[in-house]
């Protein structure tokens, strides 16, 4: 087979280009140069047991790549991620922070619109909001004529109650939850523990609301911050993954340490992104089936104010003008 055949054979078509909805596949990589070859985009990894060796990656079948430390890449194998549609984000080590993103041009807008059509309506964000809350209280909690006021005091009592029970568990006299740059070496293992496995947890909800095209300083909840929208998701999952985390951490000498180092161990990462996406799709659509793909689904769109969107990519010279 020619040079140029394999090129072609290579080359992405639209029905070919993943879907966050359908794959939601991630890979992360540390210590290795990442770069494109004839064959496709490959991973060199050197050790001195067994030298170089090489890992081709699946370029079409992915969503996206956090490039972790020590991750070397070349400007060929980013423009061979690009044209596949595969969103890269340079990443700390394990996913637990996200730096910053190169997001190609074939990435859909599907969810960044529904995400922006329901902030900017008032009655639509209050109905997101409430779906939130209602995740961390659980069904049936949140009553339709319940305001925001009103939700953000059962927020608060319920995070107190869980402050008071895992107190209580590792026999701690009080806690109560500070966070002060200013005076960071004064605070107690937990604060300090707790804040450091939220910037985890912030870096991770980021990658995977990078990978889906939604905006993250368009928050439900929060508002006036480019992570905004990064606060309200990570709230989702504090109280099952930092909170207990942190008061575990109630006796290290080094709680930031091994707040990150645990996060990065026992958080099962790659189970964690496609959860985030599937929660943020069922927030954001919660009627939509986010699972069974769109055949007919365009790769651009035109926008009618009467029918929504039609079909981009052909001649519309018949319509009335």
């Amino acid at each position: 087979m020619s040079k140029n055949a394999r090129h072609r054979l290579a080359a992405p078509t639209v029905a070919m280009l993943p879907r966050i909805a359908d794959s939601l596949s991630f890979l992360y990589l540390d210590i290795v140069r990442v770069y494109q070859d004839d064959t496709g985009i490959c991973a060199q990894v050197e050790t001195e047991e067994r030298g170089k060796e090489l890992v081709y990656l699946p370029t079409a079948a992915l969503s996206c790549v956090l490039l972790g430390p020590g991750t070397s890449i070349t400007a060929r194998a980013l423009t061979a991620f690009a044209r596949h549609g595969t969103t890269v984000l340079i990443s700390g080590s394990g996913g637990v922070r996200t730096y910053s993103a190169m997001v190609p041009s074939s990435l859909s807008t599907t969810w960044l619109e529904h995400q922006v059509r329901a902030w900017a309506d008032d009655t639509e964000r209050l109905a997101v909001a409430k779906r939130m809350y209602e995740r961390r209280f659980g069904p049936g909690v949140v009553a339709g004529d319940k305001n925001v006021a009103q939700l953000r005091g059962m927020e608060g009592q319920r995070v107190r109650a869980l402050y008071r029970l895992f107190a209580q568990q590792y026999k701690l006299a009080r806690f109560k939850r500070s966070y002060d740059p200013e005076d960071w070496d004064e605070q107690d293992p937990v604060n300090r523990a707790l804040s450091s496995a939220n910037t985890c947890l912030y870096g991770i909800v980021h990658a995977a609301v990078v990978a889906l095209g939604c905006s993250p300083a368009l928050g439900f909840i929060h508002s006036g911050n480019q992570q905004a929208f990064i606060y309200d998701v990570a709230d989702l999952y504090k109280a099952e993954l930092t909170i207990p985390l942190a008061f575990s951490l109630h006796a290290s000498s080094n709680p930031e340490q091994r707040a990150r180092v645990q996060f990065r161990e026992e958080l099962r990462l790659f189970a964690l992104l496609p959860r985030i996406v599937a929660d943020i799709q069922l927030l954001l659509r919660p009627q939509a089936d986010v699972t069974t793909p769109d055949l007919e689904e365009q790769v651009v769109d035109l926008w009618d104010p009467i029918s929504g969107s039609v079909p981009g990519a052909i001649n519309h010279s018949s319509d009335q003008w």
